[in-house]
Parts: C-alpha cells; structure tokens; sequence
C-alpha cells in the first residue's frame, strides 16, 4: 500500500502530467523523463533536487518515466547484490512498486559491474530504458524534460542529450518543460514549509552559538566549526552550501569561504550560513562585532542595511517581482537600490536583493513571473567598502503570504541593540 510520504510525490507527478496536457494539447501521446543524481566518492550523496521532489526517492542513477496515460515507470541500475555490500539501499527491483507509488519498477540494462554510475554516459548501462523510449516514441510519442540551463543541470542536460543520440527519432521530438516543472517547485505546500522552519531554526541556533564565540583571537575557522557543529548535533543532513564567516576586509568578499584569518578587536564579522533539513535550504545571515559594541561608521552602515531590509520587507507584496528591470518600480531589487541610493549607499551594494529557497538554497523559478502566495524567498542588501575593511550582509527567509511577506527566521534578532545585548550577556534565544 501506498505510504502517505509518496502519495504526496505521486500527487505531484499527477499535476505535473495535467500541466503538460494542458500546455502541449497537440502531443497525444509523450512521456517525461527525468534522473536522479549521481554518486561522487569523494562526497556525500545528494539527490537532484527535481527527481525528488517528484519521488521522494534517494537512489542514485534512477530515471523515472512518467506517461501522459498514466503510467509511471522507474528504472534502476542492475549492480545484483553487489551494491548492498558497500551502501544502503532503499529501493531496488525486488521492492513492492505500489509502495513508492509506481507501476512498476525495472532495470535500466543487464547486470553491470560495481556497485555505482558514473554521469559519463555509457549506453550499455541504458540498455533497457533506450529500448523502450524507442519503442515508445516509435507510436509518434513526445519526449517531455528537464532542459534548462541552470548550472544545477549540467549533468541531467548531457545525459539526456547523450540518449537522444540513441534514440535517432527522438531528436525532433523534444519538449523543455522545465518552467512547468520549476513553477511547481516555487510554490510551497504545507509539508515544504515545515521543512524549511526546521532549516531555518537549526540555522538561527547556529548563528546564536556563532555569536556567543566571537571574541579577538579566535579563528574564522572555529567560529566555522562551532557552526557546522550545531548543524550536525540539531539533526540536519549537512550545510545548505559552504558557510561563509568573513572577518574584517574579507567581509567585503561576497562568497569568501577560506576561513583563515583570526578575528581582531573592532572588526565586523559577516556570518551567512544555512543549515538543510529534509532536503530544504536555508540561508540567514547576521554581522557581528568582535569585542560585543559597534563602532559609531559600523552603526552608520549596519542601520543603514537593516532599514533597507525593513523597507523591502514592507513592500513584499503578491504581484510585486524579486527583480524584473521592466517593470523598475515592482521590482524589489530596484526599489532597495533607490533606498540605499538615498542614504548614500548603493555604489556599495553589488549583489541581487534576494533568490528563491526551497530545495536549492538558491531555488529555481522565473524571476520575471511575479511572487505569489506560497513563493519562499531571501532579503539580503548589504554595503561592502573595501576600502574601510567594513562589509555588512543582513539576510532572512521570507514566506509570500496573501497580506505579504512573512519572516520565517523572526526569531533571530538583527538590531544593534538587540546584538549588542546577546554579546554581553548568556540569554539563550
């Protein structure tokens, strides 16, 4: 029987499917087509975000096959009893499909040496599923999938490109439907909002244990520690992407991830991180003042970002864009430039406003769409002057609700006050 968790995966195939019957009425029979990821030695497993969100499943090197009639197919990699002697395996042939909520669950080729793929491609180890997309669209059927060109998709992209070779009928026959798909993902039901709050307050925990160590002396890389110890000790599966503690001049880096220079007295310290939890993202991001008080120019700057955050955050509003340089006066990104403009600020604000957050910390989904009710998102201006060794990045995850955004890490606190007081004092929050 059908578990509740894939039911909800299978209802999102469902949609998915209705989507592509509705927007491609002229195709009467096709199949989508979409992989999982694949396995790297060197680094923990992690599935590609669109496979599961459409199956839940963590299988490496799975395709599944979803039909315009109906039927749904998943098709595994044929290690034999190989793979079990080095990994956990979760579902293979001998699985029940109904469980997973299937039709039915097959081999991708005859048996194959090792117990892993590689995302170079091999048609041997395809053997099976090129013979039926063969058969399939031999009817005149469709190939429907995933064919942005989001970094994220490089490796699905020329798998897929690879099988077309394969399948010489199937070249003309090709349909993107990845902003179908990636809508789909933008909007988040109440089980991926769950799961963010989780991400979102193990990472508010880590940023408070961040803080409590912050001290002239000590290393980036063990305020860097402290964090991804948390991470880890509050159960989630690892960091959403590399942590990010920056110290005097390397707070003016954006992506600065070395960790190696040791805090000095009056220096800030740019802390963005996130923690992920039931494979979601979050992403917070908080500057502290080594030595507890900030210096009067940091409270200059530091004010001047929050406010712009405030701002920003009331005008969120359902029909309002992240960025769209069309429509300048919807657009977030250029109201909180023309704020900062204002203050004196804006030449120092390099980066966009704010990226969707879901599965990826930085999510897919159209930034020329506007938001809408259920759309996660980030606020984060900052000013970074080089010149002063002073960067400052004030960043917090937002939910687009029918009244406007609301502020899934509220909890943490980000005034000067506010920050001021937890350095000097024990207060849990």
């Amino acid at each position: 029987m059908l578990t509740h968790d894939y039911a909800r995966f299978k209802n999102r195939r469902k949609k998915l499917r209705e989507f592509i019957k509705q927007q491609h009425p002229e195709f009467a029979k096709g199949v989508f087509v979409v992989s999982a990821g694949f396995e790297q030695e060197r680094y923990r497993f992690r599935q590609e975000s669109s496979f599961f969100y459409l199956t839940g499943l963590h299988e490496p090197a799975a395709v599944l096959c979803i039909y315009l009639d109906g039927r749904e197919v998943l098709y595994l990699p044929n290690f034999g009893n190989e793979r079990k002697k080095w990994v956990e395996v979760h579902v293979d042939t001998t699985t029940n499909p109904e469980h997973v909520g299937v039709d039915s669950i097959c081999h991708l080729s005859e048996p194959v040496r090792g117990y892993s793929y590689s995302p170079f491609f091999d048609p041997v180890s395809y053997q099976h599923l090129l013979k039926d997309l063969a058969e399939h669209v031999g009817n005149e059927a469709t190939l429907f999938t995933v064919l942005d060109t989001n970094a994220p998709y490089f490796e699905q992209i020329k798998l897929v490109e690879q099988w077309l070779q394969h399948v010489p009928q199937l070249q003309e026959r090709v349909k993107d439907v990845s902003p179908v798909l990636h809508h789909m993902r933008r909007i988040k039901d109440d089980h991926e909002l769950s799961m963010l709050a989780k991400a979102v307050a193990i990472t508010e925990k880590a940023q408070y244990k961040a803080l409590k160590a912050m001290k002239p002396g000590v290393f980036e890389y063990q305020i860097q520690a402290i964090i991804e110890h948390t991470f880890i000790e509050q159960g989630a599966t690892r960091s959403s992407f590399p942590s990010i503690v920056a110290s005097g001049k390397n707070s003016t880096v954006l992506h600065y991830t070395a960790s190696g220079r040791q805090l000095e007295m009056n220096d800030l310290v740019v802390v963005d991180i996130g923690a992920e939890y039931g494979h979601y993202a979050a992403d917070l991001t908080r500057t502290y003042p080594v030595g507890g008080v900030f210096t009067s120019r940091q409270r200059e700057v530091y004010q001047a970002v929050l406010d712009t955050q405030e701002h920003i955050a009331k005008l969120a509003k359902p029909g309002m864009f992240l960025r769209n340089a069309h429509k300048k006066e919807q657009s977030l990104h250029y109201l909180a430039v023309e704020f900062l403009r204002a203050a004196g600020f804006a030449d120092y604000f390099p980066h966009g406003l704010g990226h969707y957050l879901g599965l990826d910390v930085h999510d897919v989904g159209d930034y020329t769409r506007p938001l809408e009710v259920g759309d996660v998102f980030t606020i984060e201006p900052g000013i970074y002057i080089a010149a002063e060794s002073l960067g400052v990045r004030i960043e917090d995850d937002y939910v687009m609700r029918a009244d406007g955004a609301e502020c899934l890490s509220a909890a943490l606190p980000k005034t000067i006050d506010e920050i001021e007081a937890l350095m000097e004092n024990s207060v849990e929050i």
